[in-house]
């Protein structure tokens, strides 16, 4: 996915974006950067953060940085911040999002004789495309637009420029900016965890499309937001930070709420409660307190090395993730009928072999409890699913070995408790090895993040969406 940072400062604002950055580690393992300016020009350094943290590949490099205004970006996609030099101006931008119709835009470009200098592997950088987009304007802020109108997908951006910066999201708000305020400084961040710790309060979230421009003292709305918005409800399963707000909603409270209602609906009787460490915690503490069981840790994640299993680019990686990660605790695993709870089974890499660690460990029973409906549409949003194909998803294996076709009666198999949904959901149970598994209901993860459905996007477990 990725994070964004940004600050314009009436003091040095270095320390801060460091740290604001760094904040948005949870989002993404591949690249970081940060550029600053100030009255010698514009200042940026980019690192590769796959087999380093963000802040060890950057702390070396602060005494080299000056400046009142700055932008940091953590991304799965391209290296970022670029340095535009244009009609506009000279300005620094960092995107997050997916831009689907790429081929196109570059196609287009290239019959322009315009050409691309951020190449990755080959590959044009989606971020100078938005740059480019951006200069077909006469202004920033049409340039902004004209970019939104144009991609397909979804992208974030913020501009660094030389008075303030440019704060937009996405035309249809499914990847989150939020507004802090504290004296003399003015923030805009991809979550709210970013704030606590530097001394910004919350102060605003932009809407679907809208643009705002920053400074020390504030902001401005440069261009109003939409009337639609299809916010991504994953971000409260899984990316979000638990101390983190969207749309004012706070992440903690939704796994908390998801996990209750998953427990109103069960009876199955169990000894313990756990949470598959991290995001897992949340949702089994709602669980276990709705109905009043012991909450446990019979599993403990080894945090100083293993990143999320979903993250790294390779299989053989994934799986090596999956397994080193979790390290299982024998004294409150044996014997015990063990009620897991998790945010969501995606290839089911990782959960296949906590499972067998568990049984190995002596558990009588182990039951599964998802926050979230079947993952059974890919995302086209958020570069959530870019490194795999659809049939990756636990949920569509299951399909293809039921229907013979990967792609059939796709509406059927996402409707809570119809006959190919609930053989599906046991078609997963069986390959995962589980005494039993149950899905939360949309409905139910719905009511838990407390927006209207309109104003989610729920793409991946029903298939709907704006574009």
């Amino acid at each position: 996915m990725g994070g964004l940072f940004g600050i314009v400062s009436q003091a040095d604002c270095v320390t801060d974006l460091f740290y604001g950055t760094d904040y948005h580690s949870h989002l993404g393992t591949k690249r970081g950067g940060m550029a600053v300016r100030n009255d010698l020009g514009f200042h940026r350094a980019i690192h590769n953060i796959e087999n380093s943290y963000f802040r060890t590949k950057f702390e070396s490099e602060l005494v080299r940085f000056h400046g009142r205004q700055g932008v940091g970006v953590i991304s799965d996609t391209d290296p970022q911040p670029l340095i535009i030099d244009s009609h506009l101006g000279t300005f620094g931008i960092v995107t997050v999002g997916r831009i689907n119709n790429m081929d196109d835009l570059v196609g287009k470009a290239f019959a322009r004789k315009s050409y691309f200098s951020g190449t990755t592997d080959g590959i044009t950088s989606p971020t100078e495309v938005v740059a480019m987009l951006i200069c077909q304007e006469d202004s920033y802020e049409d340039g902004i637009r004209y970019a939104q109108d144009t991609i397909l997908g979804s992208c974030s951006l913020l501009l660094l420029t030389e008075k303030g910066i440019y704060a937009a999201r996405d035309r249809l708000g499914r990847t989150p900016l939020v507004v802090g305020r504290r004296e003399g400084a003015t923030a805009v961040s991809s979550e709210t965890c970013a704030f606590p710790n530097l001394g910004f309060e919350t102060a605003y979230f932009p809407g679907p499309g809208e643009v705002l421009f920053l400074t020390a003292d504030g902001w401005e709305q440069r261009l109003p937001p939409g009337s639609r918005m299809q916010v991504c409800s994953f971000l409260w399963v899984y990316y979000g930070y638990p101390a983190s707000e969207f749309e004012g909603v706070n992440v903690e409270y939704v796994r908390y709420n998801c996990g209750a209602a998953l427990a109103r609906h069960d009876d199955v009787q169990v000894d313990l409660v756990a949470g598959i460490p991290d995001s897992g915690i949340g949702h089994a503490l709602g669980y276990a307190n709705e109905r009043k069981l012991p909450y446990s840790r019979p599993f403990v994640k080894y945090t100083p090395t293993w990143p999320r299993s979903f993250m790294p680019q390779n299989q053989a990686m994934r799986d090596l993730v999956a397994k080193m990660k979790l390290i299982p605790v024998r004294r409150l695993i044996a014997g015990q009928r063990l009620m897991l709870c998790d945010d969501s089974i995606v290839r089911g890499t990782q959960l296949k072999e906590n499972v067998q660690i568990l049984f190995d460990c002596s558990a009588c029973e182990v039951h599964m409890r998802i926050a979230c409906p079947t993952l059974i549409y890919p995302c086209d949003f958020l570069n959530f699913s870019t490194s795999r194909s659809t049939l990756d998803l636990a949920g569509r294996k299951i399909i293809q070995a039921l229907e013979g076709v990967e792609d059939k009666d796709l509406h059927l198999y996402a409707q809570a408790g119809s006959a190919k949904n609930l053989a599906m959901v046991d078609g997963i149970r069986s390959q995962l090895h589980l005494t039993s598994l149950r899905y939360q209901c949309l409905e139910d993860l719905v009511a838990a993040i407390g927006l209207p459905k309109e104003r989610l996007c729920t793409h991946c477990w029903d298939g709907s969406s704006y574009f």
